[in-house]
């Protein structure tokens, strides 16, 4: 069989979307407040809390097919790295790469984090 190919995006998955987007948490922020930028910089369009299929991304820049998720600790505790490991491999059978950042890391060092993400898209 073919690749997986993402449903269209219900209007569940809509309003889901639209609520994380006015619940982020606070590296959610942090970063949101970086990557947001990348369209001026780079002429890269990063969308937040973005469905894909059943799952939605933490961030994503469609063009790049690349996803960047911002794990905290439930990402650790029993089930997570099961799930997280389903979802990328979903995500990677349509092409996208997922690049996972903890909330560690970016608390202790936001500007190395941003300097993965551009490296990971070429760009540094």
């Amino acid at each position: 069989m073919g690749v997986a190919m993402p449903s269209k995006v219900t209007p569940a998955a809509i309003t889901r979307s639209r609520q994380m987007r006015r619940n982020l948490t606070g590296g959610e922020a942090k970063l949101w407040s970086e990557l947001k930028q990348f369209r001026r910089l780079y002429g890269l369009h990063v969308r937040r809390q973005v469905p894909i299929g059943p799952y939605f991304a933490d961030f994503a820049i469609q063009s790049r097919k690349l996803i960047i998720e911002l794990d905290g600790e439930h990402h650790y505790q029993p089930g997570g790295l099961e799930r997280d490991m389903k979802r990328d491999a979903w995500l990677s059978e349509l092409g996208y790469r997922t690049l996972r950042i903890t909330t560690g890391e970016l608390s202790e060092n936001l500007d190395g984090c941003i300097e993965t993400i551009l490296r990971e898209l070429g760009l540094a």
